[in-house]
């Protein structure tokens, strides 16, 4: 699932519109004046969809990209924000149930280090932040045992 804002929804959906009438690529003046927003905030809209691989952005045209992913639309770059790390969130906590023991405990450091280097790659403050959040809900435990500190997942 991606997740736009509603001006990138916009514009999504007037390249849309405009993808019939220009197969090559619709020129940014014709979103611009279509659209009506100023060309410096378009052409960072169309790079945020670019980045997200919905459009392809080359010589100051812009078309289609061939996706078939579900696109999920909020009201602000804030609201994008929650929504990603939330989806981070479940990822990060799948994560932990693929990697706890028989107990369900998991070095302090395994998980850290999972949640850095594996196939998430999370700064250190998102994983902070996704881990204190696990806790907050009351699906992970800090735990200190004799031979070092572990985190319990609660099920």
């Amino acid at each position: 699932m991606i997740a736009i804002t509603k001006n990138e929804e916009v514009v999504l959906n007037q390249i849309n519109i405009f993808s019939i009438e220009y197969p090559e690529g619709i020129p940014v003046g014709v979103l611009r004046k279509d659209l009506g927003f100023h060309e410096y905030d378009l052409v960072e809209i169309i790079k945020e969809l670019e980045d997200k691989d919905l459009v392809i952005f080359t010589d100051n045209k812009v078309s289609l990209s061939e996706y078939e992913k579900e696109i999920n639309t909020v009201n602000s770059k804030k609201d994008l924000e929650e929504l990603e790390l939330n989806i981070k969130e479940k990822e990060s906590y799948e994560l932990i149930q693929n990697l706890v023991d028989d107990k369900n405990l998991i070095s302090k450091y395994t998980l850290e280090g999972h949640l850095l280097y594996g196939d998430l790659k999370l700064s250190n403050f998102r994983m902070y932040h996704i881990i204190l959040s696990l806790q907050n809900k009351g699906l992970l435990k800090p735990i200190i045992k004799d031979d070092g500190e572990y985190y319990l997942l609660v099920k």
